[in-house]
């Protein structure tokens, strides 16, 4: 496992002032996202959030290390990570409540949030090896919990980029539950990096939440993988929240649990302490961070808001090239419907 903060001097790391200024300002704006996500949640204006409070180093981190025409293929906790990479607020925002994913014209190589569990593993897995019969100088990061390692489909996509040598990362985020379930109860491995083993790829692990220390390990795994080289690698972080805002966590997750302090302590105060002690960031230019994100999703949430709900029928585009008549049929009686109904005045 790479050395956490503290254990080294800033000037002896792979991440340069200009880039830590930058990733601190990224997880400021993930925890202001992710704090006014669970408000207006709270308060009826999307139907059901999943938070990732303490997680905003393991995907700032993690995004850093990636190259413009590397491609995410992220879960619907990975808001952080696309943050960091360039996805608008508002468009995260605005798949929350219901309407397309990428709303905005932004051109970030991101493949759809995946809802059910590790169904995006064998995605990335496949877009690896197309990248490598193109000849592309890229990768595939796939983004996932330490419960989709549990999962078929998991398995089945780390045979893939071991027999293929595809050039993907695996970056699986062990907040220790897998919702309810701690690590322990779903699965016997000394731990999430050793499975990598079973397919012919290295796994390693990482303080998930040390932003420098994760950038360094995914720059190496990157740079392997483009080799033809799969990694998998596992960020050791906790989620400080419910698995979702449906979720207790009161009802499962003792109060005195027992892990190190630097597998709970909150990544954003930790770096921020260590760049203020290394001279990278004064009490200013925090000041400022905060006050710009807040602004930031200010605007986020007003864009949101004044989208016009879309055309209801446009569920039926996009999917096939002709429509099977079932599909014609339903469309049919959509458009009778909203013939006597305004969708601008439907309830949202």
């Amino acid at each position: 496992m790479h050395r956490a903060i503290g254990d080294r001097e800033f000037a002896d790391t792979a991440m340069d002032e200009a880039t830590a200024r930058e990733a601190f300002r990224d997880m400021v704006l993930a925890r202001e996202f992710d704090e006014r996500a669970l408000s207006l949640q709270r308060r009826g204006w999307m139907p059901g959030y999943p938070p990732f409070k303490g997680q905003e180093g393991s995907q700032v981190g993690a995004a850093y290390a990636m190259a413009d025409d590397d491609w995410l293929f992220p879960t619907y906790r990975s808001n952080a990570m696309q943050l960091a990479r360039g996805v608008p607020a508002s468009d995260i925002l605005l798949f929350r409540r219901g309407f397309a994913e990428y709303h905005s014209d932004h051109d970030v190589p991101n493949f759809p949030m995946a809802i059910p569990i590790a169904s995006q593993i064998p995605h990335a897995v496949g877009a690896g090896m197309a990248m490598d019969y193109d000849g592309a100088d890229a990768a595939a990061v796939a983004y996932f919990g330490d419960g989709a390692t549990s999962e078929g489909d998991f398995h089945e996509a780390a045979n893939f980029a071991g027999v293929f040598d595809a050039p993907v990362v695996f970056f699986c985020e062990n907040n220790n539950w897998a919702i309810s379930l701690p690590r322990e109860r779903q699965t016997a491995s000394d731990s999430i990096a050793v499975k990598a083993e079973a397919y012919g790829f290295e796994g390693v692990q990482v303080d998930g939440n040390d932003p420098v220390a994760v950038y360094e390990t995914m720059r190496d795994a990157l740079a392997d993988a483009r080799d033809g080289s799969p990694v998998l690698v596992e960020s050791l972080t906790y989620r400080q929240g419910a698995h979702t805002t449906s979720d207790d966590p009161g009802r499962y997750r003792p109060e005195d649990e027992d892990l190190p302090e630097w597998r709970t302590a909150d990544p954003v105060e930790r770096f921020e302490a260590y760049l203020s002690e290394a001279g990278v960031v004064d009490d200013e230019f925090v000041a400022d961070c905060r006050s710009e994100a807040e602004a930031e999703l200010e605007a986020a949430i007003d864009a949101a808001e004044d989208a016009s709900v879309p055309d209801p029928a446009d569920v039926f585009e996009h999917v096939y090239a002709d429509l099977p008549p079932r599909l014609r049929e339903q469309r049919a009686w959509l458009e009778d419907y909203l013939a006597d109904h305004d969708p601008q005045e439907m309830e949202f």
